[in-house]
């Protein structure tokens, strides 16, 4: 009898310990659940990347293709002119326009353009059609938006109608090209000076 009742203690420990360490393994569960859905969702505000996608990145388009777009929605216009050899052209790549902070808010505000400075391919635009002119071994719309200044990387700001706003020549990094395109893309520079701007920066 008296072994009876020491099995039955025992198997009332073994239980009442199990349901403890269950009750503690699904605290713990749900606990880290938690951590991990308030993670995704924080990551997913901030443009990272997270589990249920990949980073936002830059939609890039050919200078026709943002052309065709601007038609139909109008947005500003931004070139990233840049050559294969140019070492600065690659870390801006990189660093910069890899940023997702940077890649969201230019998708909403602008167009976004690679143009190749020692690209062969003709291109037509506004009626015009563009070539790659060997005498100065560069392509003739990098000519034209660079006013023949030609220094890599250089970015170019166009308006809605494919105005020029402004080249902004050197490598930028994330801060200093995210002023810049909120600085245009805001159309800051309709009400004051870049120069104004910074200072109210």
């Amino acid at each position: 009898m008296k072994l009876f009742q020491g099995i039955v203690c025992v198997m009332h420990k073994f239980n009442t310990d199990m349901k403890k360490s269950l009750y503690i393994m699904l605290s713990l569960l749900v606990l880290l659940t938690g951590i991990t859905a308030f993670k995704i969702n924080t990551d997913q505000g901030n443009g990272k990347q997270t589990k249920a996608g990949k980073a936002e990145t830059i939609k890039w388009l050919t200078m026709e293709e943002a052309e065709a777009k601007i038609k139909k929605e109008p947005r500003k216009i931004f070139v990233d002119v840049y050559t294969d050899w140019c070492g600065w052209c690659k870390k801006m790549d990189k660093d910069t326009f890899s940023d997702p902070e940077i890649a969201a808010y230019v998708n909403k505000h602008y167009y976004a353009v690679k143009l190749d400075a020692e690209g062969k391919k003709p291109i037509t635009v506004r009626g015009h059609t563009y070539t790659f002119k060997p005498e100065y071994k560069s392509h003739e719309l990098a000519l034209a938006l660079l006013n023949g200044q030609m220094s890599y990387p250089t970015t170019v700001y166009l308006d809605e109608q494919m105005k020029m706003l402004s080249p902004v020549p050197g490598y930028l990094d994330k801060g200093t090209f995210t002023k810049i395109i909120r600085y245009f893309g805001e159309n800051h520079h309709k009400t004051m000076t870049w120069q104004e701007y910074e200072k109210k920066k």
